[in-house]
C-alpha cells in the first residue's frame, strides 16, 4: 500500500485541465481498492477550498479570453483565404468551450470528494515547532527568503507519517510541482532538496514531481486503461459539421414543402398569377409567377445537390425526425426551439 501526500499545487493543476481527469479517476479507484491512502494535511484541504472558485472561473474565462485574442489576431491577417480557414477552425473550438469548462468543474468535484473523504491530519504543536525551527535556521523551504510556513508544515506532516510505526510493506510518496521550494537547487529537480534528503529513498519513500509516476508504480495497467478510455471519449461536433447538417435538413424540409406547393399548383388548388394581380400576402390559394419560376429552379438545384433518392417521400415518423433534427441543430447554434422556417 502507498500513502501519499499531494501538495495543493498538484491538486490545483489537476483541476485546471480536463485532460487530467484520468489521473484523478485512477486515484479514486486505487483509494477505493485500498491500494492507496492520502495523507491529508489540513493546510491542503483549506488551500484547495480557497482556490477552487478561481480555478473554475479561469477554466471558463481563460479559454474564452485566449480564443477571443486569437480571433482578433486572425482577422488582421492579409491573406483572405487563410484568414477564413483559421476563422472556421476557431469557430469549431469555440463550440467546445462549454464542454471544456464542464470538464474543469467535473475535475474540481472529483478532487473535492477525494479530499473530504480522506482523514485530515491536523498540524500538531510538534509539527508547528519543527516548521518554525526550519524558518529560524533558514533551512528549506525557507531558503528563498519568503514565508514558507505552509510548505514547512506539509513536509513535517509527511515526516511524521514516514517515521511513524507502519504496517510492513507500506510505502510513501510526496508529490509536488513546487520544485523551487522542495527540489535540489541548481541541479536535478527530480531529487529533493538536501535539507529533506533523509526523508526519501529509492523504494520506501519517493520524491516525485509528477503524480503519474507514483500511479504508474502502483498499477500501470489501470493508468493505461483509464488514459485510453479518456482518449476515446466522444468529441463534440465541429461547427462546420453542424452547419453542413443544417443545410442538408433545410434542403429536405424546403423541398418537401415545395412538393406540396407543386401538387397544389398541378391540382388547381393554387393559381399562378402575375405580380400586378397579387394583393394579399396571406392568400395561400395564389402564387406569383416569378416566385413560382424561382422555386422550380431552386428545386432543380436541390435535386442535383442532394439526389432525388434522398429527398423523400417520407412517412410521418421520418418526417418528424427530419424536422426535429433541423430544430435541434439550429438550437445548438443559437436559434430558438422549433425554428423551422425555410
Amino acid at each position: 500500500m502507498f500513502r501519499i501526500l499531494i501538495d495543493t499545487c498538484v491538486w490545483v493543476d489537476l483541476a485546471k485541465d480536463p485532460k487530467n481527469l484520468p489521473l484523478v479517476k485512477v486515484l479514486e479507484t486505487l483509494i477505493e481498492r485500498g491500494d492507496l491512502a492520502l495523507i491529508m494535511p489540513r493546510v491542503v484541504l483549506d488551500e484547495f477550498a480557497r482556490n477552487k472558485a478561481r480555478v473554475a472561473k479561469e477554466g471558463a474565462q481563460g479559454l474564452s479570453s485566449a480564443l477571443r485574442r486569437v480571433r482578433e489576431a486572425v482577422w488582421r491577417l492579409d491573406a483572405p483565404k487563410r484568414r477564413a480557414h483559421l476563422a472556421k477552425r476557431l469557430s469549431d473550438l469555440d463550440l467546445k468551450l462549454p464542454t471544456l469548462g464542464e470538464g474543469v468543474l467535473e475535475g474540481i468535484g472529483l478532487i473535492e470528494s477525494l479530499l473530504t473523504k480522506a482523514a485530515v491530519v491536523e498540524a500538531t504543536d510538534a509539527i508547528k515547532a519543527r516548521a518554525a525551527d526550519r524558518a529560524l535556521q533558514g533551512a528549506a523551504p525557507f531558503h528563498r527568503q519568503k514565508n514558507s510556513m505552509g510548505d514547512a508544515i506539509l513536509i513535517e506532516t509527511y515526516a511524521d507519517a514516514v517515521n511513524a510505526p507502519a504496517i510492513k510493506g507500506t510505502r510513501f510518496a510526496f508529490v509536488t510541482h513546487n520544485k523551487n521550494d522542495f527540489s535540489l537547487p541548481n541541479g536535478d529537480h527530480n531529487r529533493p532538496h538536501p535539507d529533506f534528503a533523509p526523508l526519501f529513498s529509492k523504494v520506501r519513500s519517493l520524491y516525485c514531481l509528477a503524480l503519474v509516476d507514483v500511479l504508474r508504480r502502483i498499477d500501470s495497467s489501470l493508468l493505461t486503461d483509464e488514459m485510453m478510455m479518456h482518449e476515446w471519449e466522444q468529441e463534440p461536433r465541429r461547427t462546420s459539421e453542424i452547419v453542413d447538417a443544417i443545410d442538408e435538413f433545410f434542403d429536405k424540409v424546403w423541398y418537401n414543402r415545395h412538393q406540396v406547393l407543386r401538387e397544389g399548383v398541378e391540382g388547381g388548388r393554387i393559381t399562378i398569377i402575375d405580380r400586378e394581380h397579387f394583393t394579399d400576402a396571406r392568400d395561400q390559394s395564389v402564387i406569383v409567377s416569378e416566385i413560382w419560376d424561382g422555386a422550380r429552379r431552386a428545386a432543380k438545384r436541390v435535386e442535383k445537390r442532394r439526389g432525388l433518392e434522398n429527398l423523400g417521400p417520407w412517412d410521418d415518423f421520418e418526417w418528424g425526425m427530419i424536422n426535429g433534427k433541423l430544430s435541434a441543430l439550429r438550437w445548438v447554434l443559437g436559434d430558438e426551439w422549433d425554428m423551422l422556417d425555410t
